[in-house]
């Protein structure tokens, strides 16, 4: 045999199209692992940046919404408001001896209910340093503050003459400037944030004072103090128009300067967080997420680190390198196990395949075993010992084939010899005057007739009638007269429909042995044909065969669709129901076919279904 090269045989195509498919494989792995894997790890530090904002930001919004609540509670307040209107003129607190002298009664009760509010105001005494309500002439003004230098002469001026002062003051509502040093902190003033909102008359709409609150810049970088900041990320808060990045506990104005290259879509959980990268001064890339604060103009933003980013990365390339090299394994594995389980077989065989080219026709035991190479062997050892075993065969066919021809030839004499026999039968019980011999006689060779004549598979329904009608007269002699027969036919047409040969005979049979007989009484048979009209299939010829025996049951009725019921002992017991169902079922379908509908004493439908089809004359 011609020796192919590793390529073109089974086994080296095999082998070759294996590991392809593995490098590509690990190949394909690599790449969908690394991309998702990136990406899963890129989302899962963007959400995670993102749920440590959110918590600072719940944080502070909680918080400032209480102060501002408070801020709005003194806005409002009468008792406030009565007392900036009762000393809106005044320059000094009235003595006690002086007619003006319940106005310190005011003054002191009014001073109570603002400290009482300040007091029950979560985190206020904690992060409020000082809160101020003062008249427009800036006297008499009160003061609230647990700092232990809080009696600052003149407070209300000072902070009056701030530069923020007359701008948060004529605001609608409340404006953010950023961060300003606290004004009565002389050495390392703390960075305050102030509120300033003016209060008015309840009687008008003229301004009778206004309220000062200083919130510690703490409040923002108490409840940054836990929140995790590698050395080359960047934590940066904005209020209003002005930003400040966390540095070493504090706050300094100013951020470093990016670019945006685009936003990041979909990789936040709350609709509200922005998500970007950009382009850092040293040219690097990076990502930024900013949430809002919960209070106007404020937001908090994080540049994500890169290097805990490619820190995690490695991981996640380590695993991925490991997934590949067990992939690589698993394909050099089984290009080993495909060349030691298909090579060897195929040179067994192609040995084999040589012997009996040369005609060594001897079976070889190796080339045989369990699995397809196997099944192979055999089928070549069968195929060599029978080679000579079929040509002789082929001699033994020929002779054999001349002793089939005899036999069909003796079987057509037998058929004539039996009708002329029959014949001479019904001519003899004429001439004696035996009338049921004669017909009987003549029904029988009737029947004979149609049994040997004829190969169609179909008939016109009035010859399968015929030869029911013959078959009964014989039962009808047999039976004493105790059985009657009744045909009905819709209209002549359906005598043309074509049905099965020996269709009709095997039900009139199982009706008379099975239903009527073990009823021990006169029995009826009706048989009809009619043309009906199906919406599944169409225009069908169904014919009924309904007998008043003993009826069947369920169970009866499935043993003789299905060929389990004990055959018939008359002359057509190899013709059986199930035998009439199968051939309808094979030629036209299981829509088509017998059904039976019994109740057992009273009696048994037969129902045949069959296309309509006319025998064309």
């Amino acid at each position: 045999m011609k020796k192919l090269l590793p390529f073109k045989t089974i086994r080296g195509r095999i082998i070759t199209y294996t590991a392809a498919a593995m490098l590509a494989l690990a190949i394909i792995t690599v790449t969908i692992c690394f991309t998702v894997f990136q990406s899963f790890l890129r989302r899962n530090q963007i959400q995670s940046a993102e749920y440590n904002l959110q918590m600072v930001c719940h944080n502070v919004e909680d918080t400032m919404n209480n102060f501002t609540a408070l801020s709005r509670w003194c806005s409002n307040n009468g008792e406030i408001s009565h007392y900036l209107e009762a000393f809106k003129d005044r320059t000094r607190m009235p003595s006690i001896s002086s007619s003006d002298s319940p106005l310190r009664i005011t003054a002191i009760s009014t001073y109570t209910r603002l400290k009482e509010e300040y007091r029950n105001t979560p985190r206020a005494s904690e992060y409020i340093t000082r809160v101020i309500i003062s008249p427009v002439n800036r006297r008499n003004y009160l003061l609230v503050s647990d700092l232990a230098a809080a009696g600052t002469p003149d407070a209300a001026g000072t902070v009056a003459r701030a530069s923020y002062f007359e701008e948060m003051c004529a605001a609608p509502d409340y404006l953010w400037d950023g961060f300003h040093s606290d004004p009565f902190s002389l050495v390392d003033p703390e960075p305050t944030i102030p509120l300033i909102r003016p209060i008015n008359s309840p009687y008008s709409d003229q301004v009778i004072g206004w309220s000062y609150f200083s919130v510690s810049s703490r409040l923002i970088t108490d409840s940054l103090r836990s929140y995790p900041q590698p050395p080359d990320s960047l934590l940066y808060v904005t209020i209003g128009s002005q930003s400040y990045v966390l540095e070493d506990g504090g706050f300094r104005e100013g951020i470093p300067e990016y670019t945006a290259i685009s936003p990041v879509d979909g990789s936040a959980n709350n609709p509200e967080t922005q998500v970007q990268k950009i382009r850092m001064a040293d040219g690097s890339s990076c990502f930024l997420v900013t949430c809002p604060l919960g209070v106007e103009g404020w937001t908090i933003s994080n540049i994500l680190s890169e290097s805990a980013f490619f820190a995690q990365r490695q991981v996640y390339l380590l695993i991925i390198g490991f997934i590949t090299l067990i992939i690589l394994c698993m394909g050099a594995g089984l290009a080993l196990t495909l060349n030691k389980a298909i090579g060897r077989p195929v040179k067994r065989l192609c040995g084999k395949i040589d012997d009996i080219a040369r005609g060594d026709f001897s079976r070889m035991e190796e080339i045989e075993g369990p699995d397809e190479f196997g099944i192979i062997g055999r089928g070549i050892n069968g195929m060599s010992e029978n080679v000579v075993t079929l040509m002789d065969k082929r001699v033994d066919d020929e002779r054999q084939k001349k002793d089939l021809e005899y036999q069909i030839l003796q079987s057509q004499i037998n058929p004539h010899f039996l009708y002329n026999t029959l014949n001479s039968i019904k001519w003899m019980a004429t001439i004696q005057n035996a009338t049921g011999i004669a017909e009987m006689t003549t029904s029988l060779a009737r029947l004979m007739k149609n049994v040997s004549k004829g190969t169609a598979a179909q008939i016109p329904l009035k010859e399968e009638l015929d030869l029911v009608k013959d078959y009964f007269l014989i039962q009808q002699y047999r039976y004493g007269g105790s059985i009657t027969l009744d045909c009905r036919i819709e209209s002549e047409e359906l005598y043309r429909c074509l049905i099965h040969r020996f269709t009709l005979q095997p039900i009139i049979e199982n009706a008379l042995f099975h239903g009527i007989e073990p009823k021990g009484c006169a029995g009826h048979i009706l048989l009809s044909a009619e043309r009906v009209q199906s919406d599944r299939l169409g225009t069908v010829l169904q014919i009924s065969v309904t007998d008043n025996g003993v009826g069947m049951s369920r169970e009866q009725i499935e043993k003789v669709l299905s060929a389990q019921s004990a055959p018939s002992a008359d002359f057509f017991r190899q013709v059986g129901i199930h035998n009439v169902n199968q051939r309808i079922h094979y030629d036209f379908g299981e829509d088509y076919g017998i059904s039976i509908d019994s109740v057992e004493g009273q009696y048994t439908i037969m129902t045949i279904t069959l296309p309509y089809r006319l025998n064309e004359l």
